[in-house]
């Protein structure tokens, strides 16, 4: 039989290194119908990707993956691809040994993320064959590759790769190794502090990751998408991070140390934050419906403030079917909170999500007031008034003399203390913190905070409330920021902090953004969200962060405070650090 060469179409594709992204590319490339040689000095990698690739879906007629720690078997694939970890030495090493085994002319692909690709081209002795996939995460369909040729890469390999993109279903994006790099430090940084929240026990893997992906849209968890990543991928490049810029925020999680010394390496090894069967599915444990116990009933709800978390608040209890009062300082306020209601609910049925008559009939349950002794008979009470401690002091101590004993009182904080408004009311037991997602008829989450005096019958029907309005409930204890603020904000403080990068990129802000949305695949990069949120309301959340953590991370931008002081406030006022230009 004669060896196929190189440029024969039916000739397979090679992979070097079967780790999260060598696996993950393999198994996209054989789905699209691929022959694929799969190589690796690890004999459980090779034997974790046949089992994959067994359980894996591919076109009629595929053949089986070839697995092997022999490199020369490369000698008649098309293209191959480099995927072992990103270490320059040993990349140039791997590379330098493809290049003795397939002939000249054979398309090479680098994943480096991080490397430059010239560079390596140089050192594997082929640069005019040698090009770069850009893979941000392990690839998935339809996810996100970028083709990054150079300048000496000729443009056999420079259309090799766009075509392997094509082919494997993934979708083909421009970034640049600048906003790339910037976007993964950012990213990390996340995932990092993800992995300490988790480790101080402040919340379980599982809220953490479900309020991160509910509160910030984020296509998957911080804690699954390292398991995802694999967890000495993300370390490694932790460390370099934290070597190179002395940022104490990259110095990897000495939980997420731990994990890999352990050999828990995520989903590539069977084990991380979550446990994989031998396909590499996630393992989901049993859970049967929550027991509320101790929950009272709630029938009526009170909702305390007229502005749009107030209006969006009492919008859903009223839907849900609970009689609602709201309670603003003014008549006028009152009727123009019931007047933006009512308008909701009609843009509502318009886009077929809620029916005529599920409209009338919350509106008839929802009525307005302008004095305290209107929640005489709630069972539950939302305060939902302006993000001011004093401001929420004084409501407490009013709804405290107000209401009947019993009656559980919640606070919509972000960011403010739970237990200074339980102190305030004087029965600090019924207090609980119930944070809901703005807007508040569209955001599944809610965050439930106990402050150390909260009853646990008060905190089991609140709970047992919030899941009635159908909302997804992760707890935590009472903390400034909660899970979302917490992890959030340093989040977006260090992408503010590129602004004052010396020689910072004049196009800075929309490049950053453009990386983490189309590398890897948030709704919306930090500056775009930042306007989203006010750039005033979140330089308030900075600082109150600030005075409770006093660390580097949490410290309140300069970029923001002058954006904040020019009068700068993002949406709201469509002026802000990206508003303007969209």
């Amino acid at each position: 039989m004669t060896q196929q060469t190189p440029h024969t179409p039916t000739a397979p594709i090679g992979v070097v290194g079967l780790g999260s992204v060598g696996e993950a590319l393999l198994l996209l490339l054989r789905a699209a119908g691929h022959p694929v040689v799969g190589v690796d000095t690890d004999l459980d990698a090779l034997a974790r990707v046949g089992t994959r690739a067994k359980a894996s879906p591919a076109p009629e007629g595929t053949p089986d993956p070839v697995l092997t720690d022999d490199l020369t078997r490369l000698g008649g694939v098309r293209l191959a691809v480099e995927a072992v970890p990103e270490d320059r030495a040993v990349k140039t090493g791997v590379l330098r040994r493809i290049t003795e085994v397939c002939p000249p002319g054979t398309p090479l692909l680098t994943t480096t993320a991080t490397l430059s690709v010239a560079r390596l081209g140089i050192a594997s002795g082929r640069p005019a064959d040698l090009a770069g996939l850009r893979l941000f995460t392990p690839p998935a369909p339809g996810g996100p590759a970028e083709p990054v040729p150079t300048c000496l890469t000729s443009a056999q390999a420079t259309a090799a790769v766009r075509e392997l993109v094509a082919s494997a279903e993934l979708t083909e994006v421009e970034v640049g190794a600048g906003p790339a790099a910037d976007a993964a430090a950012l990213v990390l940084g996340l995932l990092n502090r993800a992995v300490v929240l988790c480790s101080e026990g402040y919340a379980s893997h599982e809220d953490v990751d479900t309020a991160m992906r509910l509160g910030c849209g984020l296509p998957a968890g911080p804690l699954e998408t390292l398991d995802r990543i694999g967890l000495d991928t993300a370390h490694a490049a932790l460390t370099d991070l934290w070597r190179r810029t002395g940022d104490t925020a990259f110095e990897p999680a000495p939980l997420l140390s731990r994990m890999v010394a352990a050999g828990r390496l995520g989903r590539k090894s069977g084990d991380g934050f979550y446990t994989y069967d031998e396909t590499g599915a996630p393992v989901r444990e049993r859970s049967d419906a929550p027991q509320e116990t101790g929950a009272r009933p709630v029938r009526r709800v009170g909702v305390l403030g007229s502005g749009a978390m107030a209006r969006g608040i009492a919008e859903v209890t009223a839907l849900a079917g609970h009689p609602t009062v709201l309670v603003a300082r003014s008549a006028a306020k009152a009727d123009a909170a019931l007047e933006s209601v009512a308008g909701s609910l009609t843009r509502a049925v318009r886009r077929g999500k809620v029916a005529p008559a599920a409209r009338e009939a919350a509106l008839d349950r929802l009525e307005t007031a302008t004095g305290l002794d209107a929640f005489a008979d709630c069972d539950l009470v939302i305060e939902a008034v302006a993000e001011d401690p004093d401001v929420k002091r004084a409501m407490f101590a009013a709804l405290g003399e107000a209401c009947a004993p019993g009656t559980v009182l919640t606070t919509t904080t972000s960011s403010l203390s739970v237990a200074a408004c339980a102190e305030a009311s004087g029965r600090p037991a019924d207090v609980v913190g119930v944070h809901f997602f703005n807007p508040a008829p569209v955001m599944r989450l809610v965050e439930l905070a106990h402050a150390p005096g909260t009853d646990p019958g008060a905190l089991a029907t609140a709970r047992a409330f919030c899941r009635g309005l159908g909302k997804t409930v992760v707890e935590c204890p009472d903390r400034t920021g909660f899970i979302v603020n917490s992890l959030l904000f340093p989040y977006l403080g260090a992408a503010l902090a590129l602004l004052d990068r010396p020689g910072a990129d004049d196009r800075v802000v929309e490049r950053t953004d453009a990386a983490v949305e189309r590398g890897f695949g948030y709704p919306m990069g930090p500056f775009a969200l930042l306007d989203t949120i006010g750039l005033d309301v979140s330089l308030a959340i900075q600082h109150r962060l600030f005075d409770h953590f006093e660390t580097p991370e949490h410290e309140p931008s300069d970029a923001l405070a002058d954006l904040v002081s020019a009068g700068l406030l993002g949406r709201k006022n469509q002026r802000g650090l990206r508003t303007a230009a969209r």
